[in-house]
């Protein structure tokens, strides 16, 4: 199994509000989607609520994503 990756904490805090409010955005989009199938919709509150843990583990590969692209445009990679 291979090691996990640690971001750097200063670029994950960073990027954690636009990587929560991008998670809120969508989750109330699926939620207006999922009106069709008889469910019922989720609030924009509701969303951002649901945003702050669920933003998390998306913001961690976003992170090392960013951090990748900064890798290889430094020439590290």
């Amino acid at each position: 199994m291979p090691p996990i990756k640690r971001p750097p904490l200063r670029l994950y805090l960073a990027l954690y509000p636009f990587t929560a409010l991008a998670v809120a955005i969508n989750l109330f989009m699926l939620a207006l989607l999922w009106q069709v199938v008889g469910w019922p919709a989720l609030s924009p509150v509701a969303a951002l609520w649901l945003c702050l843990p669920l933003g998390m583990p998306v913001n961690w590969w976003v992170t090392l994503w960013i951090k990748g692209l900064i890798d290889e445009a430094e020439g590290r990679k």
